[in-house]
């Protein structure tokens, strides 16, 4: 295999300039790719612009590949392909599995945590207009009428005004749309547990925030309100489990930040999301979450293994692999050991695998046995 590389930053770029197909080129590129990874290099950029076209044994090293840089918590980026390249990523459904860019600049500037820094600017907008607006207008915000607020302040001028309750709808509808603009943040840093519920849990989240803020608008500063919302509460029975107890505490958390929103206390509810956002983000970045190691076998009809199509699931499913064991009769079974995140559904894999075209004929999930010392 002829291919040069070079330093990009930290990264290093893979040049080949031979079509990777079976046969020799394509598992030397991918014994190329392995050996990186092992000596150490953690970020790849293939700049496939010399590659004029790929088969079946190419895929496989960029999909291993991509495989590897997952378990050793690195990249891989695909740079320049050519028409050819992209066709038949695309036959293959994996386009969307790789991160492919037109330039190695283009590769390059990915690299940045784009959706990180998006968030960490919107969020410090939010709770900053939330904090100078609570710091601002504290009394009007709580809803304190204009006689409460002289009483208060010891002023006993008279002034010419319009009537604070005039303003009254807008300012609740102003705290809903805070709630929910807390809810849709904090949920765009926490993502739920259970993917086979993760839609609906994320609604949750922010839909939470926000009935945190209307019952505190009905209730104000009435008793009898707040025992009635309390007695209708306890009507409601939940039958759906949460599996995280993160998840539990980040609804209670969110129920806290849309009753202070509520309440009109922005200062409380901006400087409680701030300390949420970062103590979430720190949380994600020093915890290391375990996956889920479990042994897949799978029966394919016929004597050719279809290779390209499940590791191509794998792949499109973030799944790290291992090939273990091959048996061969009237039909061929492989087995693999995987490590996937615990999110994952195990069913929706073993439909992705046994597609009608696939050649796969059943799929077995189990937890591998440990070895004896």
């Amino acid at each position: 295999m002829s291919a040069s590389r070079r330093p990009a930053g930290d990264r290093i770029v893979l040049s080949p300039q031979e079509p990777l197909a079976g046969g020799g080129a394509a598992e030397a590129f991918e014994r190329h790719i392995q050996h990186l990874y092992r000596t150490g290099y953690r970020h790849l950029v293939l700049d496939l612009s010399g590659v004029p076209s790929l088969d079946s044994a190419g895929i496989r090293a960029l999909v291993r590949g991509h495989t590897t840089a997952q378990r050793v918590g690195g990249t891989l980026r695909l740079a320049a392909a050519q028409r050819n390249v992209k066709n038949v990523l695309e036959l293959s459904h994996l386009g969307g599995v790789f991160e492919t860019y037109d330039s190695i600049d283009a590769a390059r500037m990915a690299s940045l945590p784009w959706r990180t820094i998006r968030l960490a600017v919107l969020g410090t907008i939010l709770c900053g207009a939330l904090v100078w607006a609570g710091i601002k207008w504290p009394l009007q915000l709580a809803g304190i009428g204009e006689v409460a607020e002289e009483a208060l302040t010891g002023g006993g001028k008279t002034r010419a005004a319009v009537p604070q309750h005039a303003f009254m709808p807008f300012i609740e509808l102003l705290k809903l749309v805070v709630a929910a603009l807390i809810g849709l943040l904090i949920t765009a840093i926490h993502q739920p547990a259970s993917r086979e519920r993760a839609r609906s849990m994320e609604q949750a989240q922010t839909l939470l925030c926000v009935s945190g803020a209307m019952m505190m608008i009905i209730i104000g500063n009435s008793l009898a309100r707040a025992f009635g919302i309390a007695g209708a509460a306890s009507i409601i029975r939940f039958r759906t489990p949460v599996d995280d107890p993160k998840d539990v505490t980040i609804l209670f958390l969110l129920m806290g930040l849309g009753m202070s929103a509520g309440l009109g206390a922005f200062a409380v509810a901006g400087l409680g999301t701030a300390f949420l956002c970062i103590a979430l983000f720190t949380l994600d970045h020093v915890s290391t979450q375990r996956s889920r190691v479990m042994s897949i076998e799978i029966l394919a009809s016929g004597r050719q293994f279809p290779t390209t199509h499940v590791e191509g699931v794998f792949a499109r499913n973030q799944i790290v692999f291992e090939p273990r064991e091959i048996s061969q009769a009237d039909d061929v079974t492989v087995k693999y050991h995987t490590w996937l995140d615990p999110r994952t559904s195990l069913e929706d894999l073993s439909v992705q695998l046994m597609a009608d075209t696939s050649g796969v004929k059943s799929v077995v999930w189990e937890h591998p046995k440990r070895e004896r010392a």
